[in-house]
């Protein structure tokens, strides 16, 4: 049997589930990219607004390639899991905000009539860094074939771009008032980035269009934390077997999680902020903090994890020489963050901390190694470039960058972990005995550090690094810092 709306009823008391009527939920939110992310973070605190009463804003989950989640939760009427673990125990939540599921390339219209119903309010998007398809000045990259096609076949889009403007075109049309749209992705000023490339591509399709876009509809930033690792095959037969039912993909996740919103939406909103979500004026102090100390430190982890075999974050944050050494980069960059902004940097490395120590997540380093060319920027070039701007030492950042280099080179096939620009660095990687030459070649397929005066100094830290991790191992290079 599957876990679904006829066995809610049934399972164990220890167990928690939807407590509304989830046949009196409409849908207020239309959801794109719904992964695994979105499961353990922006569907439980709707699902906590629901439970309150606020009905009219379930979800409707939209995957714009893979039909994975679909079929795993279509036969479960959406519901799934979340495993919410530490290293004393796990507590199980069963969760009902996201009512259907759908997947774009199959029915493209059934996923824009969901976005044209007057009743969705608001779209937010987890769809990664890669799909915003940013050109490396951060424009929309108004030449990559999926930008084209839709451009020339609005009815029928692939993008997220597409998606979006052909739905609010329709709601424009209509009269039907436009639905704000919520980034919920990694990237720094995630709804600045949103509004520049839609609005970008509204302009192509139609001048008016455009124009109607950038003044009439409201892109606000957000920034999101919660780790979610990956799911395994043991982990979905515990929680099946906790349950007495078959869930085909319960979300495993830790008790932390942070959402930092901005308070603007024309068209209405749950009351986020009741569950914990804090509502501000401005973002990007948090998202700064969050994106440099939490995501910096995790990347540095990963590919420092890679190198030395250790399979988990956990794992990896119990080495001693790993320890330290994110120790010492999380002061290297608190240094860069805001110093009026209210931020308490000392709790928050210090919940941080505990966080990657947790052994019950198993939180993969090879997962969080992938996309590096795209993460990478947010996550450690742009506060290497801050601190280059005081005149501050970058050892730390630039070796970072050098392991995330020798951990490409030093993969196997298949790969543990892959990155979107794999095809261009294949072969600079396999022609990488001369650091140097690496090291540039590298900066420039990725567009690292390419508008700053610093680049070539930077270029020549990472390369200092990259020479003393091939001549002394990474473990004495480690040790060296």
């Amino acid at each position: 049997m599957r876990l679904s709306n006829a066995t809610l009823a049934g399972l164990p008391a220890t167990v928690q589930r939807p407590a509304y009527d989830r046949s009196a939920v409409t849908p207020g939110i239309v959801h794109l990219g719904v992964g695994a992310f979105h499961r353990a973070h922006q569907a439980a605190y709707v699902d906590a607004c629901l439970a309150a009463g606020e009905t009219s804003w379930g979800i409707v989950g939209a995957s714009l390639r893979s039909r994975d989640t679909r079929d795993a939760l279509g036969p479960q009427d959406g519901l799934y899991t979340l495993a919410v673990r530490e290293d004393a125990g796990e507590d199980l939540i069963v969760i009902g905000s996201i009512l259907s599921l759908l997947v774009a390339p199959e029915d493209p219209e059934a996923l824009l009539a969901a976005l044209v119903d007057p009743g969705v309010r608001i779209v937010t998007l987890t769809v990664t860094e890669k799909a915003y398809l940013r050109s490396a000045a951060g424009d929309l990259d108004a030449a990559h074939p999926d930008v084209v096609a839709d451009l020339a076949d609005p009815a029928h889009p692939k993008t997220a771009h597409g998606f979006i403007v052909e739905a609010l075109a329709r709601r424009r049309a209509a009269g039907t008032p436009p639905f704000t749209v919520l980034s919920c992705d990694n990237l720094p000023n995630n709804g600045v980035t949103t509004r520049r490339v839609i609005t970008q591509f509204a302009a192509l399709r139609d001048a008016a269009l455009g124009r109607f876009v950038e003044g009439e509809v409201a892109f606000p930033s957000s920034m999101v934390d919660r780790i979610v690792p990956a799911t395994t095959d043991a982990d979905r037969a515990r929680v099946s077997a906790s349950l007495g039912v078959s869930d085909a993909w319960p979300v495993l996740t830790e008790p932390f999680m942070q959402w930092v919103v901005e308070d603007r939406f024309p068209a209405g909103r749950p009351d986020w902020e009741r569950f914990g979500v804090t509502m501000v004026a401005d973002v990007t102090p948090y998202e700064e903090m969050k994106l440099r100390l939490l995501n910096g430190a995790h990347s540095s982890i990963a590919y420092l994890g890679q190198l030395l075999g250790r399979e988990t974050v956990a794992e990896a944050f119990a080495d001693p020489a790993i320890r330290r050494f994110v120790d010492g980069l999380w002061q290297d960059f608190i240094a860069t963050l805001p110093k009026d902004a209210g931020l308490d940097t000392a709790d928050y490395i210090q919940r941080l901390a505990s966080r990657f120590a947790n052994t019950a997540l198993r939180h993969r380093t090879a997962q969080i190694a992938n996309d590096g060319s795209q993460k990478l920027p947010q996550r450690i070039v742009a506060a290497t470039l801050d601190r280059m701007e005081e005149g501050l030492p970058i050892t730390r950042s630039a070796f970072v960058l050098a392991a995330w280099i020798t951990a490409l080179a030093a993969r196997a096939t298949p790969p543990a972990f892959t990155d979107p620009l794999d095809g261009a660095l294949a072969p600079v990687l396999a022609g990488g005995e001369d650091a140097a030459a690496l090291v540039g070649a590298v900066f420039a397929l990725t567009g690292f550090a390419a508008a700053s005066p610093h680049r070539g100094s930077l270029e020549a830290a990472v390369t200092a690094a990259l020479i003393a991790i091939r001549q002394d191992g990474v473990s004495a290079a480690l040790a060296a810092l």
